[in-house]
């Protein structure tokens, strides 16, 4: 199957995370911070209190160096931030490979 150029655009993968969380029945908050750049693009809110940080890139792309000072700064003090090209890598946070791995549920 091949992939449409739209379905590689950070928006189009965006939009995919707004609706799987959603369809979940969570709340997913565009994050903005005017003072400081550098951190993740959304908040996730999930069902029994689980909150992911979520980095959102075009197929292929990665962090700036900037944001993964950010991001090491956040797990850090407990907060890890998952970095999404695709709509599979937004399917493997919500299938169980990352957040029954990665996650501490209390």
């Amino acid at each position: 199957m091949t992939t449409k150029t739209y379905e590689k655009s950070e928006k189009y993968i965006e939009r995919y995370l707004v609706r799987r969380v959603e369809a979940l029945g969570g709340i997913c908050l565009k994050y903005s911070n005017m003072n400081q750049t550098g951190y993740p693009d959304r908040l996730c809110l999930l069902p029994g209190g689980i909150t992911l940080w979520v980095e959102l890139k075009s197929k292929g792309c990665h962090p700036s160096r900037l944001q993964e000072i950010r991001f090491l700064e956040m797990k850090s003090i407990g907060h890890p931030v998952y970095v999404c090209d695709s709509i599979e890598a937004v399917n493997a946070l919500f299938d169980g490979r990352i957040i029954l791995t990665n996650m501490q549920i209390k």
